[in-house]
């Protein structure tokens, strides 16, 4: 221990070295529940690439291992510490390094805050899509690693989709540039994608070039209430085949929406079943809102509110972007899920998780990505409780168990970690699980970046 933090502090600033065991165990885990984590020898947050790079020569010649964190916003216990590990908080390297909109492109470090990040390009006429519900606090860095998505995804897609091109600190402490600034690119293999959803584990992203688009206009939002789970995933399904593009499509059912109204008295029907909410950012949102609506009925919407100005528009949205607040109330202890499902299958994975809530008599409330067919199911129960716990865990795994299924995937959005290790391998198979193995091989032999998690 005393080599290890000889070492660093030969190469850093000792503002950028944190020792104090009170403070270091602060850095040892995200958001998630049931997901171990260990107690940090250090945390660096460093604030240049040389530094970072200093970091992993000294890992990689004392055979410590290496987690990198972003703000610890995440889901799955990816940025969790392990024991005598060496945590590489990046949330200091802030800079947005350039901004063109003659390329359309952004050159940022990791720890650019994400909204921090579409409100400097929205100055130049600019936008960046993917907007997770933790934007607010969430970094670039961090959404790179697990391939965040958020409310936007149907139209415009997720993270991986804007990420052109990357500088890496590898294990060894060797920098490596992938992708390009260029539109077009197709040199060699796609090391960029590689990377996007890696978790940290092959590499330390400490640079990254990001596509931008024209700012669309102000979005129009509707509300349609429905019946059922089914009807509402109906409506989902009319409004897709129909051709239309909506730029949000949420679906909130019935436990979510009381939680919502109870923690803001929001005014949403309590006797809903399901709350679809549509949004269209096109030049002209009303007509398109209309179209919607004319769907949304024909599947059995007992009410179609869509809103006539922008502030409607935000107060709607505003509920659907207070549902995980809200569940967090329900109980003293939450597990969302992720799991992504064909557009198609949505109406049985929610009336799925409906029929394990109540088999496990647990309150699970559902908020989704409906146009993507991404469902966040909210496993809500009392920690201090052993046997609602231990329900509360079986139920998710269930859950995961459905989602597959239904030819859907274990995560749509917030990653593997550690919370979804068991659940990798099995939609992996053998052999892709090989394969990916090999993968993390070549990038870090000695097992250093972030272990433990993936695989």
């Amino acid at each position: 221990m005393d080599d290890l933090l000889r070492r660093l502090r030969a190469g850093l600033p000792a503002e950028a070295l944190i020792t104090d065991p009170d403070v270091t165990v602060s850095y040892g885990h995200d958001m998630a529940s049931f997901c171990d984590a260990g107690t940090p020898a250090a945390v660096v947050l460093p604030r240049t690439v040389e530094q970072v790079q200093h970091v992993m020569r000294t890992a990689t010649e004392l055979r410590v291992p290496v987690v990198p964190q972003g703000a610890r916003t995440g889901l799955s216990g990816a940025a969790n510490a392990s024991d005598d590990c060496i945590v590489l908080s990046l949330t200091k390297m802030d800079r947005i390094l350039e901004i063109s909109p003659v390329d359309r492109i952004a050159v940022v470090e990791p720890g650019v805050v994400n909204a921090t990040l579409s409100r400097a390009v929205g100055e130049h006429g600019l936008y960046y899509p993917p907007d997770p519900s933790s934007w607010e606090m969430c970094t670039i860095g961090g959404n790179i690693g697990t391939a965040s998505g958020g409310l936007c995804c149907v139209k415009y897609g997720v993270t991986a989709e804007y990420v052109l091109g990357l500088k890496v600190v590898l294990a060894d402490g060797r920098l490596m540039s992938t992708g390009r600034r260029t539109a077009k690119g197709v040199a060699g293999y796609d090391l960029t994608r590689l990377f996007v959803g890696s978790e940290g584990s092959l590499g330390i992203v400490v640079e990254a070039v990001l596509a931008l688009r024209p700012k669309p206009p102000a979005q129009l939002v509707l509300a349609a209430e429905f019946p059922s789970a089914a009807a509402a995933c109906d409506a989902v399904c009319a409004i897709m085949e129909g051709g239309h593009t909506p730029s949000l499509l949420e679906i909130m059912d019935r436990t979510t929406v009381h939680a919502v109204n109870k923690l803001a008295n929001m005014g949403l029907p309590e006797s809903t079943e399901a709350l679809l909410l549509a949004a269209f950012d096109t030049p002209e949102p009303a007509a398109d809102l209309a179209a919607v609506g004319a769907l949304c009925e024909a599947a059995g919407a007992s009410e179609v509110v869509p809103a006539e100005t922008v502030a409607e528009s935000e107060l709607l949205l505003q509920a659907r972007r207070l549902s995980l607040t809200a569940l967090e109330t329900v109980k003293s202890a939450t597990m969302i899920d992720d799991v992504c499902v064909p557009r198609s299958k949505l109406g049985a994975m929610i009336d799925g998780t409906a029929a394990i809530a109540e088999k496990y008599d647990l309150t699970i409330g559902v908020c989704a990505h409906a146009g993507d067919g991404n469902t966040h199911p909210v496993v809500c129960f009392d920690h201090t409780d052993p046997d609602e716990s231990r329900r509360a865990r079986e139920s998710f795994d269930e859950i995961m168990a459905l989602g597959l299924e239904l030819g859907g995937t274990i995560t749509g959005e917030h990653g593997v970690g550690v919370l979804k290790k068991e659940w990798l391998a099995r939609e992996l198979g053998p052999v892709g699980l090989e394969l990916q193995r090999g993968i993390k091989q070549t990038f870090d032999p000695l097992g250093i970046l972030n272990p433990g998690k993936l695989f």
